[in-house]
């Protein structure tokens, strides 16, 4: 691809507990946990509910849109980037890159979108920038 440059991105670190949350993401889709007894939704992967510690859980599709909740620029490294906690539409938080953005517009409780980075191996990453990213 014309003006392409090598990603800088590790790849995930894929186990059993996210297997299913990294092939989505390659598909570019955005899945979180959904307790099948609770009903709530829960972030990071894992194989039993957080709330209620049932093993039934299955994966939502997740909207992609979220809130910063809190960042902070990593400026002190050879190419800055953003570290930020999102509050995804469907409840979880997430830990993960904003990107695509100016970094000291950047304010809590804007509105983000879910992005896909590849990474050094070509797997996708999902990261957010803003929706507004002229503001």
């Amino acid at each position: 691809m014309a003006g392409s440059t090598q990603s800088d991105v590790p790849p995930p670190n894929v186990d059993l507990d996210n297997e299913q949350f990294w092939a989505a993401a390659n598909n570019r889709q955005l899945r979180i946990g959904q307790c099948a007894k609770c009903q709530k939704p829960f972030f990071y992967p894992r194989h039993f509910c957080p709330f209620c510690l049932s093993a039934d859980v299955g994966w939502a599709l997740a909207s992609g849109k979220a809130r910063i909740y809190s960042y902070t620029v990593m400026r002190r490294v050879g190419k800055p980037y953003v570290l930020a906690y999102v509050q995804l539409d469907e409840g979880p938080a997430m830990m993960t890159n904003i990107v695509e953005c100016d970094f000291d517009s950047l304010r809590i409780g804007q509105v983000v979108e879910v992005v896909y980075v590849a990474s050094t191996n070509g797997s996708l990453v999902p990261m957010f920038r803003p929706v507004d990213r002229h503001a």
